[in-house]
């Protein structure tokens, strides 16, 4: 009877185990999306979309397309047809330059502030790599022979460093590069963020080199105020995580250089029209949301090293300049605004900028706003919203 019993219950389990084995079976056939996964890491929208997210964007167009490039992993890249709904493209850098890790141990291939530029068939890209609060900084370029990246002959080749500056050594940020010629057809890049304020250097025919004495030539061509007890190696916001500032310091000229907006002026952008060269920079605070307190200025001048003189006369390698975007303050939607570009597409000025969005917790999004020319000749924009 046992026997019996126990004879019932094996069949029992073999019918168990059968059925589990078809279960699984039937499981193993079935179609992946039935298998329970973690959730993807979402991607940043492919486009087209309206005022799409970047930070410190250049534009250029080739044909019928514009493009935009901005700081990001690897360069972020965007396209349009009209300036308004833009399309995500491949970043310019699958893994970061090699020649930036002997500089930057820890480099992670986040690309800062590019600038387009395109001369006699090539388009260079120059972009630089740092650390925030630090002057351990470079410029690089690549250079490519189209910017459609479905074209066979799209290929970014980076042609490596152009300039960087040594914490102790410099007093300039080797950052947010601009390439332009003069009306004589010189090359030159401005360039610098805090410090002692804006370079201005000549650069060889082949703008990708400096050039060499005697031809090169440097100026500063803006800056601003900073406290003289500052250390060297700082930008003068205290924001150096290098930097031990309870023992650098006293209480009472760190509780100073926290709260001041020493030496804050960056990204330089130069821009001819009418027999003046414009310089644009943009002033104070960026990158802390709605938080943040960029502005846009300029000044100008007939000769490119200057000096740049605002609408009041006061040279900005002094501090001078003039307000461009004048209607921040009243913006519902944008907290501030900086870091421009200029061009002129199809006869039109725009100034190109990023500006932070009130309505989407801080981000910097893109915006393109036609200049407006006063009698004087000064260039303004009217946010309007």
């Amino acid at each position: 009877m046992h026997a019996n019993r126990t004879l019932r219950n094996m069949k029992g389990w073999l019918w168990v185990l059968c059925g589990l084995t078809a279960a699984a079976l039937l499981l193993a056939q079935a179609p992946p999306q039935a298998q329970p996964a973690k959730p993807a890491k979402p991607e940043a929208p492919t486009g087209p979309v309206a005022d799409p997210q970047i930070h410190d964007p250049v534009m250029i167009k080739q044909g019928d397309t514009y493009y935009a490039f901005g700081t990001g992993n690897g360069i972020t890249v965007l396209s349009s047809k009209d300036m308004k709904m833009w399309t995500r493209e491949p970043s310019v850098f699958k893994a970061g330059p090699e020649w930036v890790r002997a500089l930057i141990p820890d480099f992670k291939n986040s690309e800062w502030a590019p600038d387009i530029y395109f001369h006699n068939g090539t388009y260079y890209l120059y972009y630089a790599v740092s650390s925030f609060g630090r002057n351990n900084s470079a410029i690089g370029v690549a250079t490519n022979t189209t910017l459609d990246s479905k074209d066979p002959k799209y290929n970014w080749v980076d042609r490596g460093k152009v300039v960087n500056s040594v914490p102790g050594r410099d007093m300039w940020n080797a950052i947010d590069p601009n390439v332009f010629h003069d009306e004589e057809g010189k090359a030159w890049m401005d360039f610098g963020s805090f410090w002692s304020g804006m370079k201005l250097v000549r650069m060889k025919d082949n703008l990708v080199e400096l050039a060499e004495l005697p031809d090169r030539e440097w100026h500063t061509v803006a800056a601003r105020e900073r406290y003289w007890k500052l250390d060297e190696r700082e930008a003068g916001d205290a924001a150096n995580p290098d930097l031990k500032y309870d023992a650098l310091y006293p209480k009472e000229v760190l509780a100073l250089n926290q709260a001041s907006e020493n030496g804050s002026i960056e990204a330089p952008f130069m821009f001819r029209k009418s027999g003046y060269y414009y310089l644009f920079v943009s002033w104070d605070r960026c990158c802390r949301g709605v938080n943040s307190t960029y502005k846009i200025m300029v000044g100008r001048s007939k000769k490119v090293a200057g000096p740049y003189m605002d609408d009041k006369d006061d040279r900005m390698d002094w501090g001078g300049g003039k307000l461009v975007v004048k209607d921040t303050a009243d913006s519902k939607r944008w907290a501030a605004v900086g870091h421009n570009s200029a061009y002129t597409f199809d006869g039109v000025d725009y100034l190109v900028f990023h500006a932070y969005d009130k309505t989407d917790n801080g981000r910097s999004k893109l915006v393109i706003r036609r200049i407006e020319w006063d009698a004087q000749g000064w260039p303004s924009v009217t946010l309007g919203e």
